[in-house]
Parts: structure tokens; sequence; C-alpha cells
């Protein structure tokens, strides 16, 4: 099931040949999701948790970055410009995608495009692709170390939207877990291109 938050996203180039291939192979993320606990149950609690966050998409991203990412100056810098400005072109233009990134999570297959589409992901965060979608100067990359913590955050704060459409405690805890397993998915693969010190040098 594909769904897009717009007729256009800019700079979304999901499965399309602007995405280089992962060096993981489709049988490495089968046994990473063996790994995480991932299962196909959760994937079923995923595209129930897509269905109620649909609509919801533009208010939670909204929440991370102007409600908890602008006040926290160490993760506001990575989305300003090098002095410290705004960048509401940019803002406009990386928050839908951010809003795609929802959606992809809950209703995309985890299948040879997603996993591409995860390392371009990450190096979009690194020296070699940040600010290049957009054409945008800001700082040069977003430390591993804080993608990695600002994931608690994204799971802490998922949960309450995921109640809004009056599922019983038990879905809403399954769709939040399978949310969480997702996550611990995929900040796993973006740390393969960040490990890998030829692509992105002391960017921890």
């Amino acid at each position: 099931m594909t769904k897009l938050i717009a007729e256009q996203v800019p700079g979304y180039t999901y499965g399309t040949d602007a995405v280089a291939p992962s060096p993981i192979t489709l049988q490495e993320l089968e046994a990473l999701k063996v790994s995480v606990g991932f299962t196909e149950e959760d994937q079923r609690y995923l595209l129930l948790a897509g269905e109620v966050l649909t609509g919801q998409t533009r208010e939670i991203v909204l929440h991370w970055r102007s409600g908890i990412i602008a006040g926290i100056p160490n993760l506001a810098r990575h989305s300003r410009s090098l002095a410290g400005e705004p960048l509401p072109d940019y803002l406009a233009k990386s928050n839908l995608r951010f809003e795609q990134w929802i959606l992809d999570t809950c209703f995309r297959p985890y299948d040879r495009d997603w996993l591409n589409y995860q390392q371009e992901i990450a190096l979009r965060h690194t020296n070699l692709k940040k600010n290049k979608t957009d054409g945008v100067e800001s700082t040069s990359h977003v430390p591993l170390r804080d993608i990695i913590g600002f994931i608690a955050v994204i799971n802490e704060t998922i949960k309450p939207y995921l109640t809004v459409n009056g599922h019983s405690a038990d879905e809403v805890n399954k769709m939040h877990q399978a949310w969480c397993k997702s996550m611990q998915l995929q900040i796993a693969l973006w740390t393969g291109t960040y490990a890998d010190t030829k692509q992105a040098p002391n960017e921890w």
C-alpha cells in the first residue's frame, strides 16, 4: 500500500534511480528483523497505526519540529542557516518529507526500495548529502548520537496520536510496539551508513 502526503513532495525520490542501492542484502534485512523482534504481527499493527496517523502527520511533525527541536539549540541548528537564522522554505520542504516518512514507516513494504531509501535518509544527514536536496547552507551533518537520542523522543511522543480512533489499550500498545520496533530497525540501518568511515568520517 502506497500513500503520499501530497501530489508533489520536494526532494522525495523513493523508488527512483536517484537512490543508490544499499549494500545491505534482503537476507541481512530479514536477519535484522529477527534481531529486533519485528514480526508479521508488527507489520499488521503498523498498517493499523498508519490508518490512525494519516491525517495527523502535519500536527505530529510540527510537534517534533516546532514544539521540541526548535527549543533545543544543538538540534535546531541543523535546520537553520550557519548564522542561526530560520530557513522557512527548507523547513516547509523537509517537513513534508518528514510527514511522508511517517507514512512510509507504516505503509511501505520493507523491500529493496525501502532498504535503499533507508540509506538515502542516512546519507542526507551526513556531509555527503545534507543540504544538497534543497540547496541550502546549514550545518554539514547531523551527528549520529543526536539522531539515536531523538528516536526516544519520537517513540514517546507518537503514542498519544495512536489513541485518537478509539482503539483498545491493547491495540494501541501493539501499534506503539510495532512503531518502536520499526524505529529500532531503521536506526540500525542508518548507523551502517555512519559506520562506513569512507562515507561519514567522524560524524558520530
